[in-house]
């Protein structure tokens, strides 16, 4: 190979002869114009990178083009999105602080250190500052510099000298310019911001810097764009259903639960109609593990602080964790538990466990207390006391990977009656964990081995393990579409050997057990959440807080309607009576809104019959006449199957 060419790999393992200093974009070019037309960035060694940075000798090289389905492209998109955010707000508002602008999974952001919340109006004027920087097509331009340089670059903007001291000696410092604006920024971006055409800025909340409510509160502007107008479109679409479904809102029109200020952020209250959602859940979930041969349990909820030291918990969670507690006197420290399996291993560990016991599968639905920081809760999706399904099983190493299968095939029966369509990822080591290489590397081949021999596809997630091992982490989409991590199955040799858990094999003599961490709703609050938003609000006959609402069409039905009432209640249904002074229209109109699944309505024709007339919650004006028997029957059967459509 000459010096004055390099030769880089294609994705097919073909190779392409270019002259030294080339880059992506020149590697396009020589392929074809429609592919150089179409580049916007390049994956080199996995790594996705500008289209104007130098390919070296054997590169593994493959185009990434404008595609609104590729993640990379979507992430070149949008992060340059955010610096044209950036540079439009800079414009408008000379001295605001710049803060981080990162791409996420459905859009972009940045926060900005300004003196006012933004308002609507501000973003509209943002927006079309925006456009009047897209339209100037201003190249992305990268420019390594040196730690002095970059001081002077960024000498007016505390909060990127606060990043820019973070930064490791050894590592390179790059920045980039587009037009007027420069920022301290890894990228990659596309070429210019020309590219950036079908954007939408979407709402503007408060921040604090780096997460830290002891720190300032920023602006943060929330964003996403596309390459196509039509997929912008789209997404816009589902959004506004998203928040149609918000579980926050109707977990308040539905009077579901409530966070209340005197009791503190992060702590659900759930009222009478929420807590029947979370009984009937706790009620399926037990009787499910029955089934399945689970031993149930319950620990406190404060232990010792040394049992979490032993555990490892103190040394990798402890940020996660509420302080220690020590009455006057004691010597002993206390903490409320942020998880049950150092509780469990003890149960395990208090008598002595033969091969013939194992598995030993230990389930206890119990409240966790994590100290999540106040500006990442989020309604039931992000909270400081969890209910969590949680189950540990004790098992030979034999008996591991029909544990696994077991967990799943459970997964398999919630997601489906559900009607939840889901996905398996198996996630690896995390950089902060406990134990040896040598186990990590016996636990992530076990999972794989299992997942192997089931004869499913699964992703792999790099680094997302628990700081205890590996899992196998349950990802499922709602009714719009969006992904949501739900169950995990994590396979655990640490703790056993930290708490010198045993049991006596078929030889007479002591064998360390596996442990497996799994949880199927993962936890209650979270799950619930997601239920509220998947079924908007309208919940399965078996599910619903209140199933039945019978309305009597005056006063003079009452009585009649109240015997319905005390009939299908004996039948062991979750009916109501609404005799109140209201008209029936509104009293149907109000039966609707709470998304009761059956309105039951009685006049002199239904009474006289044995009959009431049913409207199914969805079927509009729709209703069929049954007699009670009948429709009692009817309802019984789809609480029975568990059906998620109402209709008789």
């Amino acid at each position: 190979m000459s010096q004055h060419t390099i030769s880089v790999r294609l994705p097919d393992d073909s190779r392409a002869e270019l002259p030294a200093g080339s880059t992506a974009a020149d590697l396009a070019r020589s392929i074809g114009p429609g592919l150089a037309r179409a580049a916007i960035a390049a994956r080199v060694d996995g790594e996705l990178r500008d289209l104007d940075r130098p390919l070296g000798e054997g590169d593994r090289v493959e185009i990434v083009t404008r595609a609104d389905d590729d993640p990379d492209a979507l992430y070149a998109l949008r992060h340059s999105a955010a610096h044209v955010l950036a540079t439009a707000v800079r414009e408008l508002h000379p001295d605001a602080g710049i803060g981080f602008g990162p791409p996420i999974e459905e859009g972009f952001y940045y926060d900005f250190d300004v003196p006012v919340p933004f308002t609507p109006e501000d973003l509209e004027r943002i927006e079309a500052k925006m456009a009047e920087v897209v339209e100037a097509d201003y190249p992305f331009e990268r420019r390594e510099v040196d730690r002095k340089e970059a001081e002077e670059l960024f000498g007016d903007d505390p909060l990127k000298l606060e990043r820019l001291a973070e930064i490791p000696a050894d590592e390179t410092i790059s920045a980039y310019r587009d037009g007027p604006f420069v920022d301290l920024c890894r990228g990659p971006h596309v070429p210019t911001t020309g590219e950036v055409r079908h954007f939408k800025l979407l709402n503007a909340a408060g921040a604090y810097w780096r997460g830290d409510e002891r720190r300032q509160m920023l602006q943060r502007i929330y964003g996403t764009a596309f390459y196509s107008e039509a997929a912008l479109d789209a997404h816009l679409v589902r959004l506004e259903e998203a928040r149609r479904r918000d579980h926050r809102r109707l977990g308040q029109e539905l009077d579901l639960f409530s966070i209340q200020e005197d009791i503190g952020p992060g702590l659900i209250c759930w009222h009478p109609r929420g807590a029947r959602v979370q009984l009937e859940l706790r009620r399926w979930i037990e009787a499910l593990l029955d089934k399945r041969g689970y031993d149930f349990v319950y620990t406190p909820h404060v232990s010792s602080e040394a049992l979490f030291d032993r555990s490892g918990h103190l040394q990798a969670y402890a940020e996660n964790m509420y302080p220690s507690m020590r009455g006057e006197g004691e010597k002993e420290a206390y903490r409320v538990k942020p998880m049950n399996c150092p509780a469990h291993t003890l149960i395990y560990a208090a008598r002595q466990r033969s091969y013939r016991d194992l598995p030993l599968r230990l389930s206890e639905i119990a409240n966790v207390y994590r100290f999540e920081r106040s500006g990442t809760l989020h309604g039931l999706l992000r909270v400081r006391m969890l209910t969590m399904d949680d189950g540990h099983i004790f098992c030979t190493p034999e008996q591991v990977e029909d544990e696994i299968f077991t967990a799943l095939d459970l997964v398999d029966e919630v997601m489906n009656t559900l009607g939840l369509e889901y996905r398996l990822d198996l996630a690896t080591r995390p950089e902060k964990r406990i134990g040896e290489a040598a186990v990590w590397d016996h636990a992530e081949a076990s999972l794989r081995q299992a997942l192997d021999r089931l004869g499913v596809a699964y992703g792999l997630d790099e680094g997302g393990g628990a700081f205890y091992g590996p899992k196998i982490d349950i990802k499922f989409r709602d009714a719009i579409g969006r992904e949501w991590q739900g169950a995990t199955i994590q396979l655990d040799f640490n703790l056993p050997d930290r708490f010198d858990l045993e049991y006596i094999g078929p030889d007479n003599q002591p064998h360390r057990p596996v442990m497996i961490h799994r949880a199927i709703f993962g936890t209650l609050e979270r799950f619930t959440g997601v239920l509220i938003e998947h079924f908007a609000g309208a919940f399965p006959v078996w599910l619903a807080p209140e199933q039945i609402r019978v309305l009597p069409i005056t006063d003079g039905h009452a009585e009649g309607a109240r015997e319905i009432v005390r009939r299908l209640r004996s039948a062991g249904l979750r009916a109501e009576l609404d005799a109140r002074s209201d008209t029936l229209s509104y009293r149907i109109r109000d039966g609707e809104v709470m998304k009761v699944p059956y309105l039951l309505v009685v006049g002199d024709r239904e009474l006289e019959a044995g009959t009431v007339a049913v409207r199914a919650h969805g079927a509009e004006r729709k209703q069929v006449t049954l007699a009670v028997e009948d429709f009692m029957a009817a309802a019984q059967e789809k609480v029975r199957r568990k059906a998620l459509n109402p209709a008789l």
